[in-house]
């Protein structure tokens, strides 16, 4: 039976209830905004359901198990017969998705927004329907709508998508450790997988297009990881193109050409990892003139709004990194926009952080970035080596960069390969978003010991006054 469709109105309808989407909602709400959110799938979208959380408690899981394994020889701690159940260590990660994507529903809740789960087309620039099951559906009139779709892992040819030719989430849900794993990418996500599944037992051969991994970072971090993953017995090869792959019921056999060489991997899963397309086809944007690019983006000003004037959109489907806390910061401008604040995006300060080993982080300016920008710059650099927390830790491998303008000290860029890179970055965020200059972090007192001091120390290399290394 078809229940009748009577429009509802809203003032801003959401798509998509990922960070980006529920960010947006709750702050529209906050403003005084009647929203609407709707979902086709899981509340929390791909970064808690299948994304960023669950792959940290994988990588943490990892950790865990790879130092217990190891032992700490240097310590002088050793164990033996260390085993590892699987399926608890998959549950533990499934309860943190829920407990996460739980609190995400009630925080909306708590907000009055109102949750819809249903797949939603535009009928044209004011209306959506939103199908909920395969007879039904309702029709939602909006003043304001964001699109906060997200995107999907991208296939490449001849390596359909199965249950041995897996993408990101089939690596997050396997049920057992694979002894062998093939990764097509060397980017952030198939290098925290491969770093993941190394510690945790797998022989694992990662295969990248370009001549190195990580081509994101500079290049003496991405080789700070190599080195560390190498140790580990994971097998990279650069400059290679995956061809094909043949699936048994028990594994696969990949090919690829290296360096112009034809080669051949046997193992029990092949991840490919080679990027991300936007969820932008099957909205029917196009039948209401929203303007894309060539990749599927939408084009959007500096206020996050499409070109159509009342329709915005943020995340993964505009242009820029693929970062969840860049989503949710554009969910807040595009909310403040709607309401007639003056918010407008600037990235100078959104952080980049790989959770590898060691983790590296960068926000701002690189040193060449600053270069190419006209700017004259000092780098500065530290090693955790000359740090005593790092030291006590027992992972000293890594550095800290500063970037700072050259005429007068003004911090612009940050870069941190070590232990904890991904929450120290914060602190030159702040510097950089506050304007601070390498004499005002270098007078800020920081604990010890511990590795925010690093930053400190880097400040001083950058004024010309270090303590801890000579100059």
């Amino acid at each position: 039976m078809v229940v009748g469709d009577f429009p509802e109105e809203v003032d801003t309808l959401i798509i998509g209830s990922g960070p980006g989407g529920y960010v947006a909602a709750i702050r529209a709400a906050q403003l005084g905004q009647k929203v609407t959110i709707v979902e086709k799938e899981s509340v929390g979208g791909v970064c808690l359901n299948v994304g960023c959380i669950p792959s940290k408690a994988l990588i943490q899981a990892g950790h865990r198990f790879d130092e217990v394994k190891s032992g700490g020889d240097d310590l002088g701690i050793t164990a033996e017969n260390v085993s590892i159940d699987f399926s608890k260590v998959q549950d533990w990660k499934a309860g943190i998705v829920k407990k996460l994507t739980g609190g995400v529903e009630s925080l909306l809740k708590g907000n009055n927004v109102n949750i819809v789960k249903g797949e939603a087309y535009f009928s044209d620039e004011n209306s959506v329907k939103v199908s909920t099951d395969e007879y039904n559906s309702q029709t939602y009139k909006f003043k304001n709508c964001i699109v906060a779709t997200g995107t999907h892992p991208t296939e490449i040819p001849n390596f359909k998508f199965s249950d041995r030719v897996i993408h990101s989430t089939g690596a997050l849900q396997l049920k057992e450790i694979p002894e062998k794993l093939v990764v097509v990418g060397g980017g952030y996500i198939g290098i925290e997988l491969a770093g993941a599944y190394a510690n945790l037992g797998s022989e694992v051969v990662v295969l990248e297009g370009e001549k190195r991994i990580l081509t994101g970072f500079e290049k003496q971090m991405a080789q700070l990881v190599q080195r560390r993953l190498k140790k580990k017995g994971v097998k990279f090869h650069t400059q290679a193109t995956a061809k094909n792959v043949e699936e048994t019921e028990n594994g696969v056999t990949v090919t690829a050409e290296v360096k112009g060489n034809e080669k051949t991997f046997d193992a029990d899963y092949v991840l490919v990892s080679v990027g991300r397309k936007p969820n932008t086809e099957e909205l029917g944007l196009e039948q209401i003139g929203v303007e894309m690019d060539d990749k599927g983006l939408i084009k959007v000003d500096k206020q996050l709004r499409s070109s159509k004037s009342n329709i915005y959109a943020i995340g993964d489907i505009v242009e820029g990194p693929q970062l969840a806390h860049k989503a949710s910061y554009e969910g807040k401008i595009a909310a403040e926009a709607i309401s007639g604040q003056a918010s407008e995006v600037d990235y100078i300060g959104i952080p980049m952080v790989v959770f590898a080993e060691p983790e590296l982080a960068s926000v701002g300016y690189t040193e060449k970035e600053a270069k190419d920008a006209g700017y004259e710059v000092e780098a500065a650099k530290f090693p955790f080596q000359a740090n005593g927390r790092a030291l006590t830790l027992n992972d000293a491998d890594g550095f800290m960069k500063l970037i700072t303008r050259k005429e007068d000290g003004l911090v612009i860029g940050a870069q941190i390969a070590g232990p904890n890179a991904s929450d120290m970055i914060a602190e030159a965020g702040l510097a950089i978003e506050a304007g601070m200059t390498a004499e005002d972090i270098a007078m800020t007192i920081h604990a010890h010991p511990t590795l925010g001091e690093i930053t400190m120390e880097t400040a001083e290399v950058a004024l010309g006054t270090p303590i801890h290394i000579t100059k």
